[in-house]
């Protein structure tokens, strides 16, 4: 999978005779004299926005394909199943766009995972990733085959790359969608998110620009079933970048090492928020989760609170999770967590108001205290885990 938890030392090659590295934006400066290296290596692709027609014909679903060292990230796919269904209401083709180099054993996977055609753009230039290099790539693409709609993963690289490509094409970008739908008699692609500071979903359309784009967080749809023996067209386009005429360069990869694993990966998950009581109290979750092999989770207030770190958020403004087993204790069940976490397999449920909104979305669900019920279930279930007795059976 691509590693997105990393940190890229970059070279500004605006100053050949400064040899140093130095850390800096690869979005460059918001404007640049028309005789600086900047404005010079946009020069070579002229920036124009795709002009709405009278007459939209269907010009089909795109599909971001994210990889880093031949490895694709798994958003990609679940993008490509979304699309899939996107593409058929609106009765268009569905592609995916795949940048990079050495990229030919990937190509087979486009179509595997439901793509009918698939551009490609093989380029040094384009490996490792810079903003730079690939906007003008993605800009380019857009522009000669103008894409309807255009889907990207809200990671740290699609998160960089969207917000430049939709500037440069002049168009509407709405992001960390947690739902995407057609409106199929206007041709409008519903984008709905969470919206002031959670506490409602909007749903937003773009109305006269194209193409429609979004991104959408890891994990919030299922990744579709592989048919290996799926083919479709594929078409090659030449980058056409002078290498000379560049400002960036990447000069060093720094890896995130880490012992533990990553929270949107974990299968079980055991989350725990305000109604836990206190950060004492907080040590029930984590007993838990070592019991039963999970990886925990906190609502913002309980991060907030210092009770668990930012990197096991769930929600919102933290990570979007999808595990076989969601275990939500004194959480209360807002929006901004809600959508983090919905979609989960299993989610249980504990909470002393019995009108909590995480019931609405529980598959089971336990009215109480969560440090009271917190241990009983390391214990029983532990137990169980481990292929001892159960005690007293609790029913869910």
């Amino acid at each position: 999978m691509p590693d997105n938890r990393s940190t890229k030392a970059f070279k500004d090659s605006s100053n050949p005779t400064d040899g140093s590295k130095n850390s800096v934006s690869d979005r460059g400066p918001a404007t640049a004299p028309e005789s600086s290296p900047i404005a010079k290596a946009h020069e070579q692709i002229p920036i124009e926005s795709i002009e709405a027609p009278k007459n939209l014909p269907a010009h089909g679903v795109w599909v971001y394909i994210e990889q880093l060292q031949g490895e694709v990230a798994p958003v990609s796919w679940e993008l490509m199943g979304v699309g899939r269904q996107l593409a058929d209401k609106l009765n268009c083709p569905l592609s995916g766009v795949l940048l990079g180099h050495d990229i030919q054993p990937l190509t087979e996977l486009a179509f595997q995972y439901g793509a009918d055609t698939l551009y490609a753009i093989d380029d040094p230039m384009l490996e490792p990733y810079t903003n730079e290099c690939h906007s003008i790539a993605l800009v380019q693409l857009c522009q000669a085959h103008h894409p309807e709609i255009l889907l990207i993963g809200a990671t740290t690289t699609g998160r960089d790359l969207s917000g430049s490509v939709a500037t440069a094409l002049r168009t509407g970008l709405t992001a960390d969608c947690t739902q995407l739908d057609v409106d199929v008699d206007n041709r409008k692609l519903l984008q709905t998110r969470p919206a002031f500071g959670g506490n409602i979903l909007a749903t937003i359309l773009c109305r006269d620009r194209w193409p429609q784009m979004a991104t959408v967080r890891p994990r919030v749809f299922p990744e579709p079933e592989k048919q290996p023996h799926r083919r479709g067209a594929l078409v090659w386009s030449d980058l056409g970048l002078d290498p000379s005429r560049t400002v960036m360069e990447v000069v060093d990869r720094i890896l995130d090492e880490r012992t533990e694993g990553y929270l949107d990966e974990a299968d079980i998950i055991i989350a725990g928020g305000r109604g836990i009581g206190s950060k004492e109290n907080f040590r029930y979750v984590e007993e838990l989760a070592q019991a039963i092999g999970g990886m925990i989770g906190a609502s913002r207030p309980a991060v907030e609170s210092g009770w668990a770190p930012y990197s096991h958020q769930v929600g919102q403004t933290g990570f979007t999770v999808r595990p076989k087993l969601y275990i939500a204790a004194g959480i209360s069940g807002a929006i901004q967590h809600l959508v983090g976490m919905q979609n989960s397999d299993v989610i249980v449920a504990i909470n002393k108001d019995p009108d909590a909104p995480i019931f609405r979305v529980a598959t089971y669900g336990i009215v109480g205290d969560a440090a009271t019920i917190l241990p009983a279930l390391t214990l029983e279930l532990g137990a169980r885990m481990h292929g001892g007795p159960l005690g007293n059976e609790r029913q869910l």
